[in-house]
């Protein structure tokens, strides 16, 4: 076990150090001048001095990389040069809200994939198991970019029950908080509820016909303990390892729904920094957002360790 996590560890440390440089050189990639490329309009002499300053881009490539990656290590992600806020500071902002909407919509695909599965899993090729597939083919073939304005169109301009746009805080109540992330949670929701109703549901199916269910039945064991008890955590790993990817894509890549509702997390502050050529913003974000996405997936692979001990075994 031990020697399987320090094999992780070390893989991560690799695969991060590779991100950092891929990163890094996002800004020495541009055409031409750097610095006018990163200052565009803003471009006076002294701008110029304070960012050859700051990205050491005077120096060469190897101590170039050096003091952006001592930078990083000690918080300093970079700052706009347009806004003069810092990465950190706009992260310090986002984060929470993609933290949020990762959360409600994993709860809410859960909730409802996994009691989907299940009933299906009872009576494969009956009718509930043959609505349940073809809806949820349906919701698949629905991207995210028409979802998000049909729920708009009827929950928020129809209905008027919840807002179309915008975010509050948690400090401002948990009603109005909840209102303002429900819509692009669902929207995200849609396509994990069929990645998840889908793996578990072939993986319940598999399970039920193993011989210690059948012994389990043989005992007058009721279905529900079956179910729970003997099953439900054989039955969890690909859903566990659907949901690793699911959030780590999530938490990096839900760009669509945040810039539909004007939420300013990752996404929508990333699209908006590409938008306005502010590269330093692009850069830092882009390593925070692939270095999350890595960890994610990381700690989705530890927990299937734990729960499979045939992983530990291999």
């Amino acid at each position: 076990m031990l020697r399987f996590i320090a094999t992780r560890l070390v893989q991560l440390v690799v695969i991060c150090f590779l991100i950092s440089v891929f990163a890094f050189l996002l800004v020495h990639l541009l055409p031409g001048d750097p610095t006018l490329a990163i200052l565009g309009p803003n471009d006076t002499p002294a701008a110029r001095a304070v960012l050859l300053h700051q990205l050491g881009l005077n120096k060469g490539l190897v101590s170039q990389y050096g003091t952006w990656i001592m930078n990083i290590f000690h918080g300093n992600l970079g700052a706009s040069f347009l806004t003069k806020q810092t990465v950190t500071n706009a992260l310090g902002v986002a984060v929470p809200i993609d933290l949020e909407l990762v959360v409600v919509s994993q709860v809410l695909a859960l909730l409802v994939a996994i009691p989907m599965a299940l009933i299906a899993a009872l009576r494969p090729n009956r009718l509930f198991d043959r609505i349940a597939t073809t809806s949820t083919f349906a919701m698949l073939s629905l991207p995210t970019f028409v979802a998000g304005p049909l729920l708009v169109l009827v929950f928020a301009v129809t209905l008027k029950w919840v807002p179309a746009t915008g975010f509050d805080r948690l400090s401002q109540g948990l009603g109005q908080n909840l209102k303002s992330v429900i819509l692009p949670s669902v929207a995200l929701a849609i396509g994990s509820v069929t990645v998840y109703y889908r793996l578990l549901r072939a993986d319940l199916i598999a399970t039920l016909q193993e011989d210690f269910v059948t012994m389990a039945r043989s005992k007058g064991l009721s279905t529900r303990y079956i179910l729970m008890r003997h099953v439900m955590r054989p039955s969890s790993f690909s859903l566990l390892a659907g949901a690793g990817i699911s959030i780590g894509t999530l938490f990096t890549g839900a760009f669509v729904v945040e810039v539909l509702f004007q939420l300013p997390g990752i996404g929508y502050q990333l699209v908006q920094a590409i938008y306005s050529r502010d590269y330093l913003v692009v850069q830092g974000m882009a390593l925070v957002a692939a270095v999350a996405f890595v960890v994610v997936n990381f700690g989705v692979d530890f927990l299937l360790t734990i729960l499979d001990p045939r992983v530990r075994r291999a």
